[in-house]
């Protein structure tokens, strides 16, 4: 009612108003004639940019999944100014995914591949020491790297399988935030920086033929939590994002490559895609320092819990 108060104001006809309004060259100014309001001169990407300037960001199992969406959503957030440390076992791969991020966001982002198996204390204990100068000042931790092996139940359950889960999901994990962490502590009031846990439904919900690796999850989510609670009185933020079901490489491990099993997990289903967690983690990541996203859980539209899920008859 008030537009078209406005308009009889100034125009004869409310069909003069829509005439002159979307003209040629005036598409883009429909309310001009009426209202001059203030221009907008930042956005909130624009906001996040800013605050993730100039930080150095260690990504764990950047080679695929997650940590590959996560790599490339940092890097379109902050393009003029930011480091990235990819890490994972296949080097190979990290250094395709940083070629692919310096050709789209172009050399305000300084990407440095870097072959490690997190489930190794003596790589994890040499990766600080190892990393360039310029790399060092580490600012944000993102935890990725994790994997699940098979559905076996007790007694049945693989001692080598129970092992690499551990060593990699839990051990691997904690050994990487305590490889950081002195760094954060040396920065003013306590220390600054950020830790951002990979964790998973799995490690608030068990399901049977999981057993170990919701262990390993449920691990995650005690150590996250009691580790921001040992650092209240620090400036340095510890956060977990926990996603339900995402199509990644995670159902092919889980069974040992059979890709025609892993695409029968989500059959009649529409995932979550490796990059919405990726946008959950640098949204986080961009907060006001002030701001602690502690502890996120991510469903596709489709589930509820760990094993309460609708699938579509095909």
């Amino acid at each position: 009612m008030l537009l078209l108060a406005a308009a009889r104001l100034r125009y004869k006809s409310f069909s003069q108003f829509l005439q002159v309004s979307t003209s040629k060259g005036h598409s883009s100014r429909f309310l001009a004639p009426l209202f001059n309001p203030p221009a907008i001169t930042r956005t909130m990407s624009s906001i996040v940019a800013k605050r993730l300037e100039g930080k150095t960001i260690v990504i764990t199992g950047a080679s695929s999944g997650i940590g590959k969406s996560t790599a490339f959503e940092f890097a379109r957030t902050a393009p003029k100014n930011l480091k990235l440390v990819l890490t994972a076992r296949r080097i190979d791969s990290l250094k395709q995914i940083a070629a692919d991020i310096v050709a789209e966001v172009g050399e305000g982002v300084k990407v440095l591949p870097v072959q490690l198996d997190v489930s190794k204390p003596e790589e994890v204990k040499a990766f600080v020491g190892n990393l360039p100068e310029e790399f060092r000042d580490i600012n944000v931790l993102v935890n990725n790297a994790g994997l699940v092996k098979g559905l076996a139940r007790a007694p049945e359950i693989v001692e080598e399988d129970i092992n690499i889960m551990f060593n990699t999901n839990v051990t691997g994990l904690i050994n990487m935030t305590q490889a950081i962490l002195p760094i954060f502590k040396k920065r003013p009031e306590g220390g600054a920086g950020d830790i951002i846990n990979v964790g998973s439904i799995a490690g608030r919900e068990p399901y049977p033929g999981g057993s170990i690796y919701c262990a390993t999850k449920a691990a995650v989510r005690s150590f996250t939590d009691a580790l921001r609670k040992e650092l209240i009185a620090t400036r340095i933020r510890v956060m977990e994002i926990d996603p339900g079901q995402v199509e990644t490489e995670f159902s092919v491990v889980r069974f040992y490559g059979d890709k025609a099993k892993a695409d029968a997990v989500y059959a009649g289903c529409e995932p979550l895609t490796p990059a919405d967690i990726a946008e959950a983690v640098v949204f986080v990541a961009g907060r006001r320092e002030n701001v602690v996203i502690a502890d996120t859980l991510i469903f596709p539209s489709h589930q509820a819990g760990a094993g309460i899920l609708h699938k579509k008859s095909t």
